[in-house]
């Protein structure tokens, strides 16, 4: 078996596992109600994978810190809305097992929390992710630093079968997701990223796609927030400081409530 061939199964098969084996059902029940009941917070890195480093910061600090506000103003703020965080503390959790947890706990929303970084110190701020392939070639370099975490696994190569997060080849089949809570997830992006602009003076990249592992193994809308460039120095002191990280959150739990808003009028 070659190597694409061994990835399109891979891919295709955790597709169906998603679905639970139930796509005969879900294409003959009616329309499916969307509530918010568990929200997925994932603290992106940490453990021995540090994520970005930057003067005197740590992307798994950082994002950890900003995980735990964002889930306290959710609780605080939404009460019926139940939180489930991948890491509480400075833990090493592996990329596969982040989607699981959001998957075997029936989540109706997963939200990632990374900070960016790149080689030219001048570029600044936040940028939300939705599971795509648009502009690829665009956004390999970033979807080739999230996705290596996987390298740090054991048993990588018999977890991932044959995915290599440095290969553009292995990225080809992603086109095999399915693309059921793609609306959603695009919904709640252009919300976070249009909250930061206007709620607190953030400057927006805008909403990408990307092929990120965690946003293409989870079975509900996922999006995976970029929430500023620790490479740059006016993003990374306010990713540090305790104001800066209150008015992020804040912004985010906004956004969150404006998407549950939104779906229940819809339905």
């Amino acid at each position: 078996m070659d190597r694409r061939t061994t990835i399109k199964k891979l891919l295709l098969g955790s597709s169906l596992s998603l679905l639970g084996g139930n796509v005969l059902a879900l294409s003959t029940l009616g329309p499916v109600e969307f509530k918010l009941r568990r929200v997925v917070i994932d603290a992106g890195h940490g453990g021995k994978d540090p994520g970005t480093v930057g003067k005197s910061s740590r992307e798994k600090d950082v994002v950890l810190s900003l995980a735990l506000r964002v889930g306290n103003y959710i609780e605080e703020n939404l009460p019926d809305v139940e939180v489930i965080y991948i890491r509480k503390t400075d833990v090493f959790i592996e990329l596969k097992e982040r989607s699981d947890i959001a998957n075997r706990n029936r989540a109706d929303l997963f939200v990632s929390i990374h900070c960016n970084a790149t080689r030219t110190p001048s570029v600044y701020g936040t940028e939300t992710f939705v599971m795509g392939t648009k502009n690829f070639s665009a956004n390999f370099d970033i979807v080739k630093r999230e996705n290596a975490v996987i390298l740090l696994e054991d048993n990588y190569e018999e977890n991932y079968e044959g995915f290599d997060p440095q290969s553009p080849e292995s990225y080809m089949v992603f086109n095999l997701m399915q693309k059921a809570h793609f609306n959603n997830s695009l919904s709640l992006a252009q919300k976070i990223e249009n909250d930061f602009s206007t709620r607190i003076n953030r400057s927006s990249r805008g909403v990408k796609q990307a092929p990120f592992y965690v946003l293409w193994t989870t079975s509900m809308p996922s999006v995976l927030v970029e929430t500023g460039f620790l490479t740059n120095s006016e993003d990374r002191k306010s990713l540090i400081s305790v104001s800066g990280q209150d008015k992020i959150a804040y912004s985010l739990i906004k956004s969150v409530k404006r998407y549950n808003e939104n779906i229940e009028r819809t339905n």
